[in-house]
């Protein structure tokens, strides 16, 4: 039996699991493929296609350098490569590791291959697919933090024996300071384009398709080296004072106290759980502020890993969900960032710009405006997918339709996330040189925030109403 590993861009991980069933001395050949037919889905952001195809090129160069017999193929499709590959290297075995995302796993079941596919269980994530069923399966809720507690017991992070370190679970609490003076924050930590690098930014400037922001300047790592040099800077600069304002927005500073690591987890560079240990060996080795550390942790180990598992557990038609029936298109403005509401324009410029915005812009600016103004969920999804350098089917899927906009009328999420102007003003500076009137409810200066905020309640109200109460059961920031 001949054996073939085929590597899906975001799986750049010498121990992912396809590639573990083999040993580089038996030869075995491995294929890339750069697929533009693929990438003409939606109108994925130039500096995406950048990340994505430069790191795969420079990790297929790592595994040639290794001895792997690697073969990289740009072509329309993936069936022509893989056919070709397959018939020139007598393969009769072609092992992939599952794919993270449905909408792939679909075009791996569709290929027409003389060889047999062999499926690898997955090895991404901390939690698998079948713990996390198993843990699910019988519950009446899904809610994360009791599934964030358990992984806390089950990978014994931040753990004082069966009790959590301090003495508390979440230090959210902590961790919701407005932005008041001079913040001085710590700079990002960025690279400058290498030669490959620089061949797919040029690649990627001719493609004769429509695409979406600027390609320059393109300052993300590609490399896993790189990758674990940004882990090191966040936990040296940024992790002591990334609790207290990391819901906090300010104009000119676009990534604050962040950890810009998303997108190398998601593309496989990074591994969770070498990233949950280093910050938590940063907290007993320099006795780091523990709302910090936590709330930083509750991201990969809560949020991330069960994002992941709740995308496999719903059922396919998931992504169409509309709880509150909402149809209003897109506005044109999110792809421009045309708007005279500025909270509005300074993030999606910067999107823009990078391909990134942090989890607050995203979930209180970005979502809570397209929730209160009825946009429909799946253009919002499909915005989301398509604009941000660490997006995938099974992080928008659950982030957008579930958490953002609550159009699975709460299997994710307890509570619909809708704000009126008074919460960006308390957490950021954009109301301070906005055309509008953040106070103001009605008129031509009032803030479309509160009048859709105010207009969402009204026709929601039967909905978003607890019958036992009669109060209002959604996070309610006004």
């Amino acid at each position: 039996m001949s054996i073939g590993v085929w590597i899906l861009g975001d799986q750049l991980w010498e121990q992912q699991a396809a590639l573990q069933t083999c040993s580089v001395t038996q030869k075995i050949p491995v294929i890339f493929i750069e697929s533009l037919n693929h990438i003409q889905e939606r109108a994925y952001h130039k500096q995406k296609l950048v990340l994505v195809w430069s790191a795969m090129r420079h990790f297929a160069e790592e595994l040639q350098q290794k001895g792997y017999l690697v073969s990289y193929e740009i072509a329309d499709d993936f069936t022509t490569p893989l056919q070709a590959w397959v018939r020139n290297n007598h393969i009769t075995e072609l092992r992939v590791m599952i794919p993270n995302n449905h909408p792939f796993m679909q075009i791996i079941e569709n290929l027409q291959l003389p060889c047999q596919i062999n499926l690898i269980p997955n090895n991404q994530f901390l939690w698998s697919r079948e713990d996390f069923h198993a843990w699910a399966k019988n519950r009446k809720r899904l809610l994360m933090e009791d599934f964030y507690r358990q992984g806390r017991r089950k990978f014994q992070i931040l753990m004082d024996k069966d009790q959590p370190v301090g003495g508390k679970w979440n230090l959210d609490q902590e961790n919701r300071q407005p932005p008041k003076g001079n913040l001085n924050t710590p700079p990002a930590k960025w690279f400058q384009p290498d030669e490959i690098t620089l061949d797919v930014i040029a690649k990627v400037k001719s493609l004769p398709f429509s695409t979406y922001g600027e390609v320059e300047p393109f300052l993300w790592g590609v490399t896993r080296k790189q990758a674990l040099e940004i882990l090191n800077w966040f936990i040296q600069y940024r992790l002591p004072n990334f609790g207290p304002y990391q819901d906090a927005m300010v104009t000119g500073e676009q990534t604050m106290w962040h950890a810009l690591l998303s997108p190398y987890l998601n593309l496989g560079l990074l591994q969770p759980l070498e990233v949950i240990t280093a910050a938590e060996q940063a907290y007993q080795q320099h006795q780091l502020p523990l709302n910090s550390v936590e709330g930083f942790i509750r991201q990969v180990l809560g949020w991330r890993e069960y994002m992941h598992g709740i995308y496999h557990f719903v059922d396919r038609e998931y992504t169409e969900k509309n709880w509150f029936n909402h149809t209003q298109p897109l506005p044109e403005f999110f792809w421009t960032g045309k708007t005279q509401m500025n909270c509005l324009h300074q993030i999606l410029t910067q999107v823009q710009r990078t391909g990134y915005a942090h989890h607050i812009q995203r979930l209180m600016v970005l979502s809570n405006f397209s929730l209160i103004a009825g946009l429909s969920p799946q253009e919002v999804e499909n915005w989301f997918h398509a604009a941000f350098i660490d997006a995938y089917d099974w992080v928008m899927q659950t982030n957008v339709i579930g958490m953002g906009l609550f159009a699975d009328g709460g299997i994710l999420a307890s509570k619909p996330y809708a704000a009126s102007a008074n919460y960006i003003n308390k957490m950021s500076d954009y109301c301070k040189t906005c055309v509008y009137n953040h106070k103001e409810r009605t008129g031509e200066k009032a803030c479309p925030f509160n009048f859709f905020y105010w207009n969402f309640l009204d026709q929601n109200r039967l909905k978003i109403t607890d019958s036992r109460t009669n109060e209002f059961y959604f996070k309610e920031f006004r």
